[in-house]
């Protein structure tokens, strides 16, 4: 439903990413009223692909989204990883139907566009959730009835309603942050991600099929095929003394050749066929801080941003969406209990994998010796026991 009217005592959510609209299809199915407030004038994502692991793909599966996002979606037979410096394969690691028949889910590949537009068209869809755009929280005061008092500009004009909660869904520089006491902010890492997508008629055959990992000196490229193959989504990453508070800025094509100077010839022909290509900094925000106060909580990005080195950020915000409704019962007094619950049960598991990201942001990128001594552990790898290493975070369940 999408209305100008807002329902009576929701739970407010703040960003309609791919973290808001899930926990809004989650939380609806617990029978609450949703408000789901989103400042942009239009709801779009310019983004990238994204990985979505059995993990992510078991919770999105249960509410129903699997199957209208299945012709969207890629699913590559293995991921290789290749020396950046020599050329050479160095190991693979299978998924496919391998990854399906260990953990029940598939691992797919996808832009996140598609994703976040099937979200948005349950959300449409489903009864009890109002969508208001160019609306912003502004101030959050106690009501007499145990609610919040929530005021929030729309278009421009203030408005105030009494909701049960609210949810912080608004991402890396997220404004709900602001209200949880001993918040911090967001930090840049040093590092920088350049992303592109190319049809994949205009590529050669060799970049085709299954998942690239190329790792090299302080920095590494990662190349999948999206939107059921048509595209190839690349995206490499760099030590670079760059900041921006935004999603993505242009990028120049001239100064991502030279930082890429040293790699195979092949590569660098790739990095060289697109015209147009989006940075941003990545940032990073301690999972082990404050996500709730009272009636407020954050989940994904605005509670826990991390390095994409695991490839878990949008799976992150998804599990915490299903287990904030699995303890957001319809029948639940308490809201302050039940968010403190909460960010009980995800906080260890989501710094877990953020440490996992962070260590393998310094791996990727060795040099020398260490970079040697890496190779040689890959190269005399067991392919399944590579995959097996991922079975902690791919095997997970909001039943767990």
């Amino acid at each position: 439903m999408n209305s100008d009217a807002a329902p009576s005592h929701p739970i407010v959510i703040a960003g309609a990413g791919i973290g808001g609209l899930t926990a809004a299809l989650a939380l609806r199915r617990n029978g609450h009223e949703i408000l789901l407030l989103e400042r942009a004038r239009e709801i779009s994502e310019v983004g990238a692909g994204l990985q979505l692991s059995p993990n992510a793909c078991s919770v999105l599966n249960r509410l129903g989204v699997l199957d209208a996002l299945e012709p969207y979606a890629y699913a590559p037979d293995n991921l290789r990883i290749y020396s950046g410096r020599s050329g050479n394969e160095l190991a693979h690691v299978p998924l496919g139907s391998y990854v399906k028949s260990r953990h029940g889910n598939p691992f797919w590949v996808v832009h996140r566009a598609d994703l976040q537009q099937v979200l948005l068209q349950l959300v449409r869809e489903t009864d009890g959730i109002t969508v208001q755009l160019a609306s912003t929280v502004q101030e959050l005061g106690p009501s007499p009835y145990d609610h919040l008092l929530c005021t929030y500009e729309k278009e421009g004009a203030l408005e105030k309603l009494e909701c049960r909660a609210l949810i912080g869904a608004d991402g890396v520089w997220s404004k709900t942050r602001k209200l949880v006491p001993g918040h911090q902010n967001a930090r840049f890492s040093g590092q920088v991600a350049y992303r592109t997508t190319i049809p994949i008629d205009k590529i050669p055959d060799r970049w085709r099929g299954d998942s690239g990992l190329w790792l090299h000196r302080n920095s590494h490229l990662v190349h999948y095929q999206i939107r059921a193959g048509k595209e190839l989504n690349i995206v490499a990453l760099v030590q670079e003394d760059w900041e921006d508070e935004t999603w993505s800025a242009k990028a120049d094509r001239e100064t991502l050749l030279h930082v890429f100077k040293d790699w195979p010839a092949d590569v660098r022909n790739l990095i060289g066929i697109p015209e147009n290509w989006l940075k941003w900094a990545l940032c990073n925000i301690d999972a082990t801080g404050p996500w709730t106060h009272g009636h407020v909580a954050l989940l994904g990005d605005a509670a826990h941003a991390m390095l994409p080195y695991m490839a878990q950020g949008a799976a992150m915000a998804i599990e915490d969406a299903a287990i904030l409704a699995k303890h957001l019962s319809g029948t639940t007094d308490n809201i302050p209990a039940a968010l403190r619950s909460f960010e009980r049960q995800r906080k260890s598991r989501a710094a877990h994998i953020q440490g996992i990201a962070s260590k393998n942001a310094r791996i990727f990128h060795f040099s020398g010796v260490p970079a040697m001594a890496r190779d040689a552990v890959l190269k005399y790898s067991n392919p399944e026991t590579l995959t097996a290493r991922f079975d902690e975070i791919y095997g997970w369940t909001q039943d767990q």
